[in-house]
């Protein structure tokens, strides 16, 4: 499998981690690295929906934030690394950023590490984020700057990928090869 960095965007239940799991699927050592923590029923029930739909053969990583550091152990073990997702990964590190910090420049110092721990790898990368900008404004201060937040981060993303796959009601779209072009390369 060659190295490429993919990026799956969309709305929320679009299909994103399915396409993501078919194009692991592709792949003959997968490590699947999950962001989200169960702390409520209802997440729980989502992370073991996804569980249960993993292939046993795949090697599962569960990191809520330090994510270069953790995949870094892993280097080598694996051809193809599935992140599913960078939504909740955005959030986890917004909220665990301390009181007076930047969280727009921590999230995107984060995501540079991210990116550097991808380039220093072999393996082929299939990152899943939610597009939230295209839906209702959030009503809280809160919810405004997280939209903004991951905003960001899946322009940097999208910018250092070979493919950004846009994923809408079961269908996708591959934006660059459609000719989609970057808007501002100073994220």
């Amino acid at each position: 499998m060659k190295k490429e960095l993919t990026l799956i965007l969309g709305g929320a239940r679009a299909g994103k981690s399915v396409l993501g799991e078919r194009l692991a699927g592709e792949a003959s050592r997968v490590l699947y690295v999950a962001t989200a923590e169960a702390k409520d029923e209802e997440m729980a029930r989502r992370i073991e929906a996804h569980r249960a739909r993993r292939p046993q053969a795949w090697q599962c990583l569960e990191e809520p934030l330090d994510l270069p550091e953790a995949i870094a152990a892993y280097e080598g073990t694996f051809d193809l690394l599935l992140l599913d997702c960078v939504t909740v990964w955005t959030s986890n590190v917004m909220l665990s950023a301390p009181e007076g910090v930047d969280v727009e420049a921590e999230a995107l110092r984060r995501t540079e590490r991210l990116l550097r721990r991808y380039e220093d790898g072999d393996a082929a990368w299939v990152l899943i984020s939610n597009e939230v900008g295209l839906g209702v404004v959030p009503p809280s201060v809160l919810g405004r700057r997280y939209r903004d937040v991951l905003g960001k981060v899946n322009q940097r993303l999208a910018a250092a990928a070979d493919r950004v796959l846009l994923v809408v009601a079961g269908l996708a779209l591959d934006m660059k090869a459609l000719g989609a072009q970057q808007i501002d390369r100073d994220i």
